[in-house]
Formats: structure tokens, C-alpha cells, sequence
């Protein structure tokens, strides 16, 4: 499955730029999505500011975009072709800080996110939240689990203590 990085403004340091192209890749396996192509673009604020004011007249930073192949004008031409998932790498670093949270596990959903969104995910009800919620932990967890070396040992260890979906919630 074609899986495209685009770095616009950085480099970014705190975002590993193979282990997020790995990280989309096992989301797309769980999605069943394997012959979908995704793009995937870290970015800064101006830029997602800029793509948030054109597209969506909201004239102000956020921190994920999906822009779906599947709908608008030539959709029927995208045939695998997913779409694009632009993230802001400050704004994701300031919520990571926020929450607590590594950089990398900030990043990991929102473009799990935002792949859903591209696959025709929303969030407009408290019930598609919940749904929501729940995949893109799913999806997070998939994409974080420790994974085997070539001698069959654990090549990346995992420490977590709060799921995706808990670690979202507002402090109180």
C-alpha cells in the first residue's frame, strides 16, 4: 500500500518520520485498506491555517485536514487514491503537552483521525463520537503495538498506561 510523507516547513524534531509512515501503514492493514493509497503531510500552523481559511472558511489554525479522494468533483476517478491527512506538528506538540503525551503518540491520532474522516467518519453526534472515539483508539493501539525483530524479539517497547480514547478527555 502506497504510503506518501510530505515534510512542508520542517523538519520536526520529536516526529519520526518512517516510524509515522509505519504507523500508517499498520492503520490501513487494520482498515482492511492495503491497495488504498494515502498521503500523509506534516505541516505547521500557517500552512494548516491557510488550507483551514480556503477550504473550510475557519480562519484559524487546527490540528488535522482530511481531504477525501472519494468525494467532490472527479471522485469517481480516484479509485484507490484515499485522500490527504495534513497535520500541524506545533499544534499537535502543544496538545501533546497538554495531555501529558509523547509527541509521536499525538500525531498517531490524529492521523488516525483523520484517515477515518477519509473513509467517511464524523463526529457530528455524541454517538458518531463515541464510534469515532473508539476506532481511532483501535487504530492508535494497532499502530503502537510492540512489534517483532528479525529474531523474533520485541523490536519497540511500549509503555501505556491510559488508552487513546481516556487520554483525549479534558483534564479536570
Amino acid at each position: 500500500m502506497p504510503v506518501r510523507l510530505v515534510v512542508q516547513n520542517g523538519p520536526f524534531p520529536g516526529v519520526a518520520q518512517r516510524e509515522v509512515v509505519r504507523r500508517a501503514r499498520v492503520m490501513m492493514t487494520e482498515l482492511k485498506r492495503n491497495s488504498s493509497e494515502l498521503s500523509i503531510v506534516l505541516t505547521d500552523d500557517k500552512q494548516i491555517h491557510n488550507l483551514n481559511k480556503l477550504y473550510r472558511d475557519i480562519d484559524r489554525p487546527t490540528d488535522v485536514l482530511a481531504f477525501a479522494m472519494s468525494e467532490g468533483e472527479f471522485s469517481e476517478l480516484s479509485a484507490s487514491l484515499l485522500g490527504d491527512v495534513i497535520i500541524s506538528v506545533p499544534t499537535a506538540a502543544r496538545q501533546a503537552r497538554e495531555r501529558g503525551a509523547a509527541l509521536m503518540e499525538e500525531v498517531t491520532m490524529l492521523l488516525a483521525h483523520g484517515v477515518l474522516h477519509l473513509l467517511g467518519w464524523d463526529h457530528r453526534t455524541a454517538r458518531e463520537d463515541r464510534a469515532m472515539r473508539a476506532e481511532t483508539d483501535r487504530l492508535c493501539v494497532a499502530a503502537t503495538r510492540p512489534r517483532r525483530g528479525r529474531n523474533g524479539g520485541i523490536s519497540v517497547k511500549m509503555n501505556r498506561r491510559t488508552s487513546f480514547v481516556q487520554s483525549m478527555r479534558p483534564k479536570k
